[in-house]
């Protein structure tokens, strides 16, 4: 008499094994984007065009990465919020003005003087995006395919300089994402349940969106497209329902 095992899929091994390929691109990016040296803040429109079709699927399969590492994450239902307090009310009665819940304390204090050469700092690195970017759909209501035009515009300059500076902190919130798989799926299970438990509004897109993620390209251009391929597939099945039968 045979006992049959059930065959389990290694969800660690496939989330360290496509983790570990992503640091090689996000390593390509940020010599590509300056990175290394401290960041740029303008690149020619060429490098400015091959660090995006890198990026996009990178930031796909690392989002598609997230929602499998939260596959089993349960979290508990938020608490309800404290109210709030009451807005202040001013009233007339009369020749009298009646001003209710109003504290005055701080219209009395002397305002600080401005510093002499204030110091910015550096700009704060987003946080990592959880939901897929919403399609684009066309709503001048064209019929087939768009036809490009001909004449009447001039093609940009490949050796343009343009900023760099969003698509930096797009590379940095990859790269703190990929280092903390883990923290990001709690994140993911903590807002997943916010959204189940109805505080984020009625009309809240889901996670990942439908059909083709951002990113992909039907014939595969680099080692970013066919590492998105293999994480969406590993997403997809990761989101179907366990067979307990």
């Amino acid at each position: 008499m045979t006992t049959a095992r059930a065959h389990t899929f290694d969800w660690p091994g496939a989330i360290a094994r496509n983790r570990d390929a992503l640091l090689r691109i996000v390593a390509v990016l940020f010599i590509y984007a300056g990175l290394d040296v401290g960041g740029a803040d303008e690149v020619p429109r060429r490098v400015w065009r091959r660090i995006i079709r890198l990026l996009r699927p990178a930031e796909a399969a690392a989002r598609r990465l997230i929602v499998i590492a939260a596959r089993g994450i349960e979290v508990p239902p938020p608490k309800p919020g404290a109210q709030k307090a009451p807005a202040p009310v001013m009233r007339a009665t009369g020749c009298v003005t009646v001003l209710e819940n109003v504290d005055f304390g701080l219209a009395r204090a002397r305002p600080a003087e401005p510093a002499a050469n204030p110091e910015k700092s550096a700009p704060a690195i987003p946080a990592f995006r959880l939901t897929d970017p919403p399609r684009r759909f066309d709503v001048r209501g064209w019929h087939g395919l768009r036809p490009f035009p001909q004449d009447g515009f001039m093609r940009a300059d490949p050796d343009e300089e343009v900023s760099a500076r969003a698509l930096c902190r797009r590379i940095q919130a990859l790269k703190r994402a990929l280092d903390d798989i883990d923290g990001h799926a709690k994140r993911l299970a903590r807002r997943r349940a916010r959204r189940d438990a109805g505080l984020r509004g009625p009309r809240h897109r889901p996670f990942l969106r439908r059909g083709l993620p951002p990113g992909h390209r039907k014939r595969p251009a680099n080692e970013a497209d066919d590492i998105l391929r293999e994480c969406h597939a590993l997403a997809c099945q990761a989101a179907m329902p366990l067979n307990t039968s």
